[in-house]
């Protein structure tokens, strides 16, 4: 029998409300809360002193709290904090995608009106890597692709070419960089070999998403502790190199995931590669299978992955999955309704249970 995720009581606090009470910074560009004895809206970790709840309106979106007659607060500066990508960072990778094989200079940054270290700062804060390192990588992604495409036999000339073409000073300075990203020289590299990354927001925060050409690999909040240990773990794995950026099946998640938020999509089409243990495998078939708006316990997990006395290793390879969402993990919940064990926190899983569970009762 479906293990039951016990609904909030009437009357019982938002999990929301209770992220905004307590500073929660994962709800950070994902929430706004008006306070009606002063007129403002805050982000949730606005150090300013907290209202009483019964004084606090929620919203998920800044336009919402505006058009409620709130103003912004003079101390958290929500509006800012609200702009995940400042125009002129928007501007800036907007101007790769145009022109992916030019070299930027701090003179281009300078004529654009940007601060080569406030570039530099930025982009090392969201990408883990300088605004040089992430244009050079994206320059040689696309290097990349058009050299997997020459015929045997030219392609020492034509590595001449693509290195001047993408704004490198030498060919060996291009070789070093390249084999330094790849693992291998030119020559050697596959076609479109390479893992991208790219920041999606959602209402409960950004997530971080991972895709090959064929598949989606991994989907973890950016907020997860030992994030960037699991990202190297997964270039290990596949052998490919990490690049900034976005391909077909990121873009095809990003949708995906937008119409499952809007609650129009119950399950996912697009493809993904979960790599793991033959018991892995088998526990992540197992929360495949569960039904949107219902949950199962650990014990049943187990039993469905044909190990029933394996309830702990089932939790944790219930833990290992790096699909969030996708893999539905947080329909697994304690044998008495507890929600236990979701990395992305509690208030995420409550807030999905409740999010599909609503949607499958409306339906």
């Amino acid at each position: 029998m479906p293990a039951l995720f016990r609904m909030p009581e009437k009357g019982t606090i938002d999990p929301r409300l209770t992220a905004f009470l307590e500073r929660d910074a994962a709800f950070d560009g994902a929430l706004w809360a008006g306070v009606r004895t002063t007129g403002i809206y805050c982000r949730p970790t606005c150090t300013a002193k907290k209202p009483r709840p019964e004084n606090v309106v929620l919203f998920d979106s800044l336009d919402a709290a505006r058009r409620a007659g709130f103003r912004a607060c003079l101390r958290c500066h929500p509006d800012e904090a609200a702009e995940p990508v400042p125009a002129w960072a928007r501007e800036l990778l907007a101007s790769i995608e145009r022109e992916p094989l030019r070299r930027r200079t701090s003179a281009d940054l300078q004529r654009l009106g940007v601060e080569p270290r406030r570039a530099r700062r930025w982009f090392q804060a969201r990408f883990g890597v300088t605004f040089a390192a992430f244009a050079r990588t994206r320059r040689l992604a696309l290097a990349q692709r058009v050299l997997a495409q020459v015929p045997r036999g030219r392609s020492s000339a034509r590595v001449a070419a693509v290195a001047t073409a993408s704004g490198f000073e030498s060919e060996s300075g291009f070789r070093a960089a390249f084999a330094k990203l790849y693992g291998a020289p030119p020559k050697r590299a596959a076609a479109g070999a390479a893992l991208y990354v790219a920041r999606i927001a959602t209402p409960l925060g950004t997530l971080v998403a991972a895709a090959t050409d064929a598949a989606v690999c991994f989907v973890e909040f950016a907020d997860r502790r030992g994030l960037a240990g699991q990202v190297r773990a997964l270039r290990a794995h596949f052998e490919l190199p990490i690049v900034p950026g976005s391909n077909a099946r990121l873009a095809e998640l990003k949708r995906e995931l937008g119409e499952y938020f809007a609650g129009t999509r119950r399950a996912f089409d697009v493809p993904v590669a979960a790599p793991g243990t033959p018991f892995q495998r088998r526990v992540w078939d197992a929360l495949r299978a569960i039904p949107y708006g219902e949950t199962r316990s650990y014990a049943e997990i187990a039993r469905a992955a044909g190990s029933p006395h394996a309830i702990r290793a089932a939790g944790r390879a219930n833990g290992m999955n790096r699909l969030a969402i996708l893999l539905p993990c947080h329909r697994v919940i304690g044998a008495d309704g507890a929600l236990v064990g979701y990395a992305g926190g509690t208030r995420r899983k409550q807030w999905l249970l409740e999010h599909e569970q609503r949607d499958a009762r409306a339906r």
